[in-house]
């Protein structure tokens, strides 16, 4: 007589073995209906499991995410078999859930055509009506290899001859097609009720440029129609607002081969880059931190001696000299920064020291890896280390919450979530030390009184960290700050101070950055506003149109009052007709476009319209200097058009 507990406490007593679906029915036969799979003992399932002994038992629909998880990795299977079905020759490989979706790999004789994607997902749709029951059976190894060998695929045999002997094979059946798969699965193709096909890449077995190329195909699955219109809705937004497109629009950068991965700025977006550390160099100095600058090649014994070769190297960019002299291109800023710290002698009274840097690093990704602003070799770090007593942790660190939690704000980002991240496999230190460090971290994030989802296992080499997580206007999520406590690195590399008890002792030094990458925010920001930044970060913030000749020195004096101000405007003389003007410079996101015919120049002053379109009437010169300047102040808050 199994006992079951469900996740409220009650407790359901059965008379004999049950399985998932069987509890969900005791429930009731809504619950039933919406059944997916189930979490025995934490344990995933599928809802034909059955449960043998008292058990913790949770039933999981299309509500929960790891339901959602069960839909994309069932839809998955669904897609290898509609192209069986439709191409018998073609061979499945391996098709897993991905951020949104899933994709499958293929060997098939020729490529896939847009006409044979299109073909496949009406047949996946065919199947999911016909509400397949899915089904499991186990096989021992060996003969599950000698099935998929015997009905020819080849890459499921080789997969299945890779795991351990005395290892179950579970095989997951649908009509009259089955596949490899641990799963749980969801109990029938019925289930599946809302996805797409999205695209074809092409991609190696086994991800090794070694091995034949195989067909990936990418596909997104919802639970009901409207989530999965709402997430193509958001796919076309996301690609209306590539970074990349933009950037070529405006005229902000560009990249080539010459240099993959680096940035090449151009005028306008230079501009942008440069408010971004103007905007950031003011904060850190008003928080107290102190601005300095160190190398960006050091000797590789530096490196070694931090750990950052033992557990980075494949990523970090070294070069030899004549002289046989091993140096690195710095893939961080923290040695530099211990390094500044370790000159001359420093007391507690000097604590906590705040350092920072507008540092470039260089870390090796691979050319696959690239894309755009976002995933670069060469970039900006607004980084930060604090050197401080343990005492003095939690204080220093509620404030740079704080701090960064502000400057997102500033930047119209409101919904921030956050993440705790413990240790990695792959550390420096004593599992003591990582003890004290987490647990200083979680009491100051308690003591900032901030709410964080746990990421097991993604903390830095050198200690815990949290993670700030930017949401978008279209729903994306953007990691871009981070706050580590490091009881490691100093010690490391020599640093200490001279405690209250005459005794040197180890700072303790917290890593920080808000941005990240000044690159990858850059990026971040055109996308969330769609290249529209606000008028104190827009690179050209109005430009002076003139509708004749006869009013082209009175725009010069309009363009040279607001460049007086410290406003960034410039004025368009060229002999092309208003409209036009007016065209392009909205096309450039310009904030504020000042027209001046005759009657503008006669009263000393301009007709404002905004880059939407709107009418904002004739203003005087100096009612526009003020209004701008005031919405320049505000940082984000429209004044002029309010």
């Amino acid at each position: 007589m199994p006992v079951i507990t469900l996740p409220d406490g009650q407790r359901r007593s059965f008379e004999q073995p049950v399985s998932v679906a069987e509890v969900a029915a005791a429930i009731g036969p809504g619950l039933a209906r919406a059944a997916l799979a189930g979490r025995v003992d934490g344990r995933l399932v599928d809802t034909s499991f059955r449960i043998e002994r008292d058990a913790k038992v949770a039933i999981v629909t299309d509500k929960d995410s790891d339901g959602i998880e069960v839909i994309r990795h069932s839809t998955a299977h669904l897609l290898a078999h509609a192209v069986k079905s439709l191409f018998p020759s073609a061979q499945v490989t391996i098709g897993p859930v991905i951020e949104d979706g899933f994709y499958y790999d293929f060997a098939f004789e020729r490529p896939f055509t847009p006409e044979d994607i299109a073909a496949i997902e009406a047949r996946m749709k065919e199947l999911a009506r016909a509400d397949h029951a899915v089904t499991r059976r186990a096989l021992p190894r060996d003969e599950a290899v000698a099935v998929f060998q015997g009905i020819g695929e080849k890459y499921k045999a080789e997969i299945i001859a890779g795991i351990p002997a005395g290892e179950e094979i579970g095989l997951y059946g649908q009509g009259d097609w089955f596949d490899l798969c641990r799963g749980p699965h969801v109990p029938s193709t019925g289930k599946l009720k809302a996805f797409k096909l999205t695209k074809v890449a092409g991609a190696y077995w086994r991800g090794d440029s070694r091995n034949e190329m195989l067909q990936r195909i990418y596909g997104t699955a919802w639970p009901e129609e409207k989530s999965l219109q709402d997430y193509l809705h958001r796919l076309e937004e996301a690609e209306k607002r590539d970074h990349r497109r933009i950037g070529r629009e405006l005229d902000l950068f560009h990249f080539q081969e010459e240099a993959p991965g680096a940035v090449f700025w151009h005028p306008k977006g230079w501009t942008l880059f440069q408010q971004l550390i103007g905007y950031m160099r003011e904060r850190q100095l008003a928080g107290g931190y102190q601005e300095v600058n160190t190398p960006e090649i050091m000797d590789r014994t530096l490196w070694v001696q931090s750990g950052h070769v033992e557990k980075f190297g494949e990523n970090m960019f070294m070069t030899q000299t004549p002289d046989e002299r091993v140096y690195a291109i710095k893939p961080m800023n923290c040695p530099g920064h211990i390094q500044v710290f370790n000159q001359g002698l420093k007391s507690y009274r000097d604590l906590p020291l705040r350092l920072c840097e507008f540092g470039k690093v260089h870390r090796y990704e691979p050319s696959g890896a690239l894309h755009g602003l976002m995933r670069v070799r060469a970039y900006t770090q607004d980084d930060a280390h604090i050197f401080c007593t343990e005492e003095q942790i939690t204080a220093e660190s509620v404030a740079v919450t704080h701090l960064i939690l502000s400057i997102y704000r500033d930047f119209g980002f409101d919904d921030i979530r956050i993440k705790f991240s413990d240790r990695p496999a792959k550390r420096v230190g004593s599992d003591e030390i990582w003890d004290r460090a987490e647990a200083a971290l979680r009491a100051a994030a308690e003591a900032a009184g901030l709410e964080m989802a746990y990421n097991p296992g993604e903390g830095a080499f050198y200690g815990p960290k949290l993670e700030f997580v930017l949401r978008d206007a279209i729903g994306r999520d953007w990691q871009c700050g981070t706050l580590q406590v490091d009881f490691n690195l100093p010690g490391r590399l020599g640093a200490s101070f001279v405690a209250d008890d005459s005794q040197r002792h180890v700072p303790v030094m917290l890593h920080r950055a808000m941005f990240g990458s000044l690159e990858r925010f850059c990026g971040i920001l055109l996308e969330h506003h769609a290249g529209r930044l606000p008028l104190w970060l827009a690179p050209t913030q109005a430009v002076v149109l003139n509708i004749t000749d006869r009013q082209a020195a009175f725009a010069r004096q309009v363009e040279e009052s607001l460049q007086n101000q410290g406003l960034r405007a410039e004025a368009d003389l060229r002999n092309e007709k208003i409209g036009f003007k007016i065209r392009e410079h909205t096309l450039q996101r310009v904030p504020y476009l000042l027209v001046v015919g005759d009657r503008e120049a006669a009263s000393q002053s301009v007709a404002v319209r905004t880059r939407t379109g709107k009418d904002l009437g004739t203003l005087s010169l100096d009612t526009l200097l003020q209004g701008l300047k005031a919405e320049v102040a505000s940082r984000g808050r429209v004044v002029m058009e309010g």
